[in-house]
């Protein structure tokens, strides 16, 4: 077994989600800027922004949970510049976070989003500082509101709402950023910015997200290696919370955040299944996203794909 499941595993079963000893930090993150669009000058404060926010990422401890090296998430941050004026950095951040499954060596992807509201301020050579009670600084609350989110997601998808401290941390940014004026955090502002897709995972009418993804993962995915057609049933019933979602709220970044993270993944899954078993999920994901028929199409024909 994976260390790094059968700990986390272990330690939602007994529900400590904290402890006092020390651990190292929780993060394996992956970070890139790209200026490409950026024309004459020095690029080389991309370069440093690149570093400082590696090194703020992976060097953080985010919180008091106790993470060995082969236990740390595994997230990316792609950071494209559009334009950078007067120290001020504006474009977007692709993010992803993934997560590994149980007994092999796949990695299945929990998140998967593109944040267009990305704006602040950077100074070549300015230190990143992780501040716990205080927001005063756009870039750090991004980064802070991103790493939350990834211990939240990782915990959910081991044990069943497992992620609940974090989400309030990551609350808590969302609440103290929309002070700083800047775009992404005001609540009804966007649907999908940073305060609407927080909002689809603890809002009751859409929180539903949540208990899908333990179900998907953990008695979905980690079963399918030993059991492949108990896992893809654990699976296939999970998708109900995405049908409960879209009748709530049709507009829910939580659709979209599904679509980008898992519809590819689904067309593997089912690639084996029964065919009334893909004619029901090609059924329940058909209205949900019309526009994506040519991957739903080849979940409802299996292997005859290939």
């Amino acid at each position: 077994m994976s260390v790094k499941i059968s700990v986390k595993y272990l330690l939602g079963i007994a529900g400590i989600m904290f402890s006092a000893s020390a651990g190292a930090q929780e993060l394996n993150c992956q970070v890139e800027v790209n200026a490409q669009k950026i024309e004459g000058g020095s690029k080389s404060v991309f370069q440093t922004l690149q570093d400082a926010v590696t090194e703020y990422m992976n060097e953080t401890r985010f919180s008091n949970a106790t993470f060995s090296n082969n236990e740390k998430i595994d997230c990316r941050l792609y950071l494209t510049v559009s334009e950078y004026t007067d120290d001020r950095i504006t474009g977007d951040l692709q993010v992803q976070l993934s997560r590994p499954v149980y007994n092999s060596t796949y990695t299945t992807t929990l998140f998967n989003f593109k944040d267009n509201r990305i704006s602040f301020e950077y100074r070549e050579g300015e230190p990143l500082v992780f501040n716990a009670t205080t927001i005063d600084n756009n870039l750090t609350a991004i980064l802070d509101y991103y790493a939350y989110l990834f211990l939240a997601l990782d915990f959910d998808s081991f044990s069943p709402k497992g992620g609940e401290p974090y989400y309030e941390k990551a609350a808590s940014v969302v609440q103290a950023a929309q002070s700083l004026g800047e775009v992404g955090w005001k609540a009804f502002e966007d649907p999908k910015n940073r305060s609407g897709v927080l909002t689809s995972f603890t809002q009751p009418s859409t929180s539903a997200y949540r208990q899908m993804l333990y179900d998907y993962h953990r008695k979905g995915l980690d079963e399918m290696v030993t059991s492949p057609d108990k896992g893809r049933a654990s699976i296939t019933q999970s998708l109900n919370a995405i049908e409960a979602i879209y009748k709530a709220d049709p507009m829910s970044a939580a659709l979209s955040i599904f679509r980008d993270s898992k519809l590819d993944e689904l067309v593997n899954v089912y690639s084996k299944a029964p065919q009334s078993e893909r004619e029901m999920v090609y059924k329940l994901l058909q209205p949900i996203y019309p526009a994506e028929n040519d991957r739903l199409n080849k979940i409802r024909k299996g292997d005859e794909n290939n």
